[in-house]
């Protein structure tokens, strides 16, 4: 699982929360009642979210439990690996052919990688296997589009409502103020106060919480889209019958110039291999 998230919101409200109660006298724990307001919590976290409820289907909001399972799970998409299971797969259908690979197929773990094998098996035209593979890509894109794009809409609702609930404030504040009164001036100012706490709900709902959702589900779509498309690739140069080490030189492309070195490990230990049989046969 990763924890990075959570570890984020924690420190992020801690240090927060931090800023608020410490000042140069130390803690001043008092001062955290200046920071709630129920009247303002309810315009600004009940405005966005009526706001959101108008703006998407209930479809969306039943998607929120998975959405924040992808965001705290373990990443499951890893390039080099999939650069492994694609060499491997090239090496059986150099062998043995593509009807080899039926077998194989049938243990893999991804379905997308297991389908996209089982095309290249039923000897399908392989312009026509693109085509299906990069359909699939797209309509996946589409589907996950939604999902940031739901956090991004819901993240600019916070910052509105909550300059709605500051002119609120103001307004009322600006109703009922008696510069006369030997207290006017100290009203107006507690008055100042509570009006600018709606403008600090929104703006936290929005960065600390709403923005980094649909960042993270954006970067997670893209680890995804990498190794599928890193799968379509590799299954067209198979089917077209490369060379399993350019196959993976060329995959190699998708990973960093540090994990590109090393590779799915096959070409360094072949070299290895080579390198120690010229040494026996020197010795001999």
């Amino acid at each position: 699982m990763d924890f990075t998230s959570i570890i984020g919101l924690i420190l992020g409200l801690g240090l927060i929360v931090f800023g608020i109660v410490f000042n140069d006298s130390g803690f001043v724990f008092s001062e955290i009642g200046n920071f709630i307001s129920y009247s303002s919590m309810a315009i600004t976290f009940g405005g966005a979210i009526a706001a959101t409820i108008i703006s998407f289907p209930p479809s969306y909001f039943k998607m929120i439990p998975k959405h924040l399972k992808v965001i705290v799970r373990k990443n499951n998409y890893k390039p080099k690996e999939y650069i492994g299971k694609i060499v491997e797969f090239a090496q059986e259908a150099r062998k043995k052919g593509l009807l080899s690979l039926e077998d194989k197929a049938n243990q893999e773990s991804d379905p997308f990688l297991k389908n996209s094998i089982m095309l290249i098996v039923d000897a399908i035209d392989p312009a026509k296997v693109k085509e299906m593979l990069e359909n699939e890509l797209n309509c996946l894109e589409d589907r996950h589009s939604h999902g940031w794009q739901f956090y991004e809409k819901f993240a600019s609702y916070g910052p509105a409502f909550g300059m709605i609930g500051t002119l609120i404030g103001l307004i009322n504040m600006l109703k009922h103020m008696d510069m006369s009164a030997s207290d006017g001036a100290t009203k107006m100012a507690q008055g100042m106060s509570v009006a600018l706490i709606t403008t600090f709900y929104g703006s936290l709902l929005a960065n600390m919480v709403l923005v980094p959702i649909a960042h993270k589900l954006h970067m997670c779509h893209d680890e995804e889209m990498t190794c599928k498309e890193l799968i379509v690739e590799g299954v067209l140069a198979i089917q077209a019958g490369e060379n399993p080490t350019h196959i993976e030189q060329r995959l190699n492309a998708y990973l960093s110039e540090g994990n590109r070195q090393s590779g799915s490990g096959a070409p360094a230990e072949n070299e290895e291999k080579k390198s120690k049989s010229k040494k026996v046969k020197k010795a001999s």
